[in-house]
């Protein structure tokens, strides 16, 4: 028997990058998905490539009440949420003092707000069938500090500590919280940064794209950090709870 055998997950930023690999990387496991992501032909093309069980729910993260009626639709459409998936995420780069209030508040509605909407969602469900996975993608970022990217760290601390609270709370109750935390992964959100780094500094793509490297000397894959979450969701991943699973060639070892 397929890992996710019967079922049924709900993948935000589904339509791109670590969002459409961990989608397709569910289906084939067995599971029937929901992809969500505001780019509806986007999350139309990786439902598809999921299989005739998997749909595509257009979705704003930062809307506390689509992200409500996105979880009911996945759960009447599939039968039950067993897996939610917190995927969808922004980053921006900039010096502290350059970072605007509206700047902050974009970054904390889609990187905590959005879990904070979804999960609340997705929890009664799962408490009610006695079982269910949240799993977060979160970064490194969770962990540690970095220059340039205040914002975009501090909503990956909170997230981190949103699932260890969770985690804690409803322990007892079946349910699993859990981060992914991967180093810099090779997706279009990258190449966004990259892009902002060569136009800011003068650096060539190569220069830019060194720091970023993990100590393997490489960006880590989209399949990588798929292959985690499906472990999460699975059973063989029940006893893993309010963890932070490194996905980053060893660069950070906490």
């Amino acid at each position: 028997m397929r890992a996710l055998e019967g079922r049924a997950a709900l993948v935000t930023g589904g339509g791109r990058g670590i969002g459409r690999s961990i989608a397709l990387a569910f289906a084939r496991e067995g599971a029937r998905v929901a992809v969500a992501a505001r780019t509806a032909a986007e999350i139309e093309a990786v439902a598809r490539e999921c299989g005739p069980d998997a749909i595509a729910i257009p979705l704003d993260v930062t809307d506390e009440t689509a992200c409500a009626a996105a979880v009911a639709r996945a759960e009447d459409e599939l039968g039950g949420l067993d897996v939610l998936v917190n995927n969808a995420g922004i980053a921006t780069s900039h010096k502290f003092t350059d970072v605007d209030t509206a700047a902050w508040r974009r970054i904390m509605a889609v990187d905590l707000d959005a879990p904070f909407f979804l999960t609340r969602a997705a929890v009664p469900g799962m408490l009610s069938r006695g079982a269910g996975a949240v799993i977060a993608v979160a970064s490194i970022s969770s962990k540690i500090g970095a220059p340039y990217i205040s914002a975009y760290t501090a909503a990956k601390h909170g997230l981190l500590g949103l699932m260890r609270a969770l985690a804690a709370e409803y322990a007892a109750k079946g349910l699993t919280f859990n981060c992914v935390c991967p180093g810099y992964v090779d997706t279009p959100m990258t190449e966004a940064s990259l892009a902002n780094i060569m136009a800011r500094t003068g650096r060539t793509r190569e220069q830019a794209l060194a720091p970023l490297l993990t100590p393997q000397g490489r960006l880590v894959a989209p399949d990588e950090v798929a292959a985690v979450c499906v472990l999460l969701a699975s059973d063989a991943g029940r006893g893993i709870n309010g963890a932070a699973v490194n996905v980053d060639g060893g660069q950070v070892q906490v």
